[in-house]
This record gives C-alpha cells, structure tokens and sequence, in this order.
C-alpha cells in the first residue's frame, strides 16, 4: 500500500522510449516539472504526450520538446510554444487537437473503462469532417490528416463519436498526499492532473506535502489512490518551483 518512491528518478526508470503519457498541466499551472525534468534526464525519445497544452518554451513538456523527444501530441492549445509551432509546421511532431472539453471526457472515459461516446462538440467542423493536418510534410505540403468520424443523431441532433484515452503512464502533481495514492489538488493545479491521473495505466504523482495514511479528510480527496499507484514527495524547493507563464507588473 506504500506507494512512495524517494526519488523522481526511481519513479520513472522504466518509461521508455515510445511510450505514451498523459500529462496533467494548464499552460504552467499544476505542471509536474520535477518528473518531466526526470524524464528529460533518463534520455528516452518519441514519446506519445496527451496533455491539454506542451508547456512553454523551455518549460514544463517544452524542455522535452526543445530536445525532440515529443513525437506525437494529442492537445487542446499550442499558442503559447514558439519551438512547439515551427517543430508541428516543419513536418518534425504529429499533432491532434482536440476540443478541450472533449479531450477532458476523453481522458475520463479512458480512466473509467468506457471505450467511446457521442459528443455534439465539433459536428459540422473539420473535427467531424476530417481532413485537419495531423503532419505537415517538410515542404509544407499536408503529409497526414485527420479521418472523418462517425456522426449519429440522437433526439434530432447530430453527435460525433470520440474515443477514450488510455497511456502507459501518467505524470500529475497535486498539493497534498499520502502514502496510499489518495491526492488533493490546489485551486487552478486542479485542471487535467485527475483526468490525465485516471488515463494512465501507470500514474505517478509529485505531491508538495507527503502526508501519512489518515491525515487526509475522505471529504476533502479530490482523486482517491487507486488510480494512483506512485508517489514523490517534492523537496521544499521543488514545492516552491511553480511558474508563471506570463508575468505582469504594475507600477
């Protein structure tokens, strides 16, 4: 039941190259950077990232894309990733983007064991349709497009079929947990951490307060552990380490 590694390195050692990850994260906001630094360290490639943006330049999944180590990214957002733009519109990573609520259901409904379901999000657009470029070739040329879905109706109103997501791992942070997984997260940092947590079939979770089995109020567990099955307790400065991706001041 002690889900605990001592170390971020320990946590990962087995993602290998090619494997798939559901990442939690909104733009910088509860982005698990120790473990992405973790993985940026082991030196796998051609990973398969499901996360609702890939960070910034040079931060949280940016430091894996910088190095070409992204292969693929199923997301909602790319605008705020110079390095992400010019690798999708040179032909070097593949990119799906998905509605950002169909995508949060996708993740879930992986999570939960429900294979598909029918959406109204995106009838009528190329989302439905098909043919949005998935891969550009390296003369800007459209190399892979998106398939068309299947479209049903249902009370007189069309729908889309979208699959659920499931990946080899997840990496999440959360404010607080204990030793048997369960985890609570902290205002914004409570965006995509719980569902990309359920789509992985290997969740490890950085968490800025290690707490012991019963410290935690049941009413007040955001994600219970088993859908958690490691567990990172951050350094001081780790917890500290929490990035903005723009800074406004204000004389």
């Amino acid at each position: 039941m002690d889900k605990v590694r001592q170390t971020a390195a320990e946590a990962v050692d087995d993602i290998a190259d090619h494997a798939s990850l559901a990442v939690g994260g909104f733009g910088l906001s509860g982005v698990p950077g120790t473990l992405i630094e973790a993985v940026h360290a082991q030196g796998v490639g051609g990973l398969r990232v499901v996360s609702n943006n890939c960070g910034v330049d040079g931060e949280g999944l940016g430091v894996l894309l910088a190095e070409g180590r992204i292969a693929r990214v199923i997301g909602s957002y790319i605008g705020e990733n110079k390095e992400f733009a010019r690798q999708y519109l040179g032909g070097e990573l593949e990119v799906e983007l998905v509605p950002q609520g169909t995508l949060a259901e996708r993740l879930r409904a992986g999570g939960c064991g429900i294979p598909a379901f029918y959406t109204p999000a995106g009838v009528g657009t190329q989302v439905a349709d098909g043919g949005l470029p998935w891969r550009y070739a390296r003369d800007g040329s459209v190399a892979v497009r998106s398939p068309a879905k299947e479209v049903r109706v249902f009370d007189g109103r069309e729908y889309v079929l979208e699959y659920g997501i499931t990946t080899d791992f997840a990496l999440i942070r959360a404010a607080k947990g204990d030793r048997h997984g369960n985890l609570v997260f902290n205002k914004a940092a409570r965006n995509f951490n719980p569902l990309a947590a359920m789509a992985g079939r290997v969740t490890i979770a950085e968490v800025e307060e290690l707490l012991e089995p019963g410290e935690l109020d049941p009413d007040a567990v955001h994600l219970p552990g088993v859908f958690v099955q490691r567990v990172v307790p951050l350094t001081p400065g780790q917890a500290r380490a929490k990035r903005v991706e723009k800074r406004t001041v204000r004389l």
